[in-house]
């Protein structure tokens, strides 16, 4: 399967306490089926969150979670959750009012 390859990068600013981290950042390559920053301009578009932050957050975690769920479809604590996030993905653009979304 032809896949999109996105390096993802999470750095912390400061911890709980506002003090600032000297951490380094946490960096992966990691493949997915979709267009993840089409997905995010899409969820965005939606208009369910208040905060953008928010929305690509979202948009970007679901995209990682069900990528690393369906690579590891044959764990069994992972595939228990395959009907649910099926169920949710089908939600999901069911709510959709961008009829130009495609996966």
């Amino acid at each position: 399967m032809r896949q999109y390859l996105y390096r993802v990068t999470l750095e912390q600013l400061t911890d709980s306490h506002g003090v600032p981290s000297e951490r380094k950042p946490l960096q992966f390559e990691v493949g997915n089926h979709d267009d993840i920053i089409s997905v995010v301009t899409w969820i965005r578009s939606r208009g369910d969150f208040s905060n953008q932050a928010d929305a690509a957050a979202f948009a970007i975690g679901l995209k990682l979670f069900g990528g690393a769920i369906l690579a590891n479809k044959d764990n069994p604590l992972l595939s228990s959750f395959l009907p649910q996030l099926y169920q949710f993905v089908k939600d999901l653009k069911a709510g959709s009012t961008d009829s130009q979304r495609k996966d």
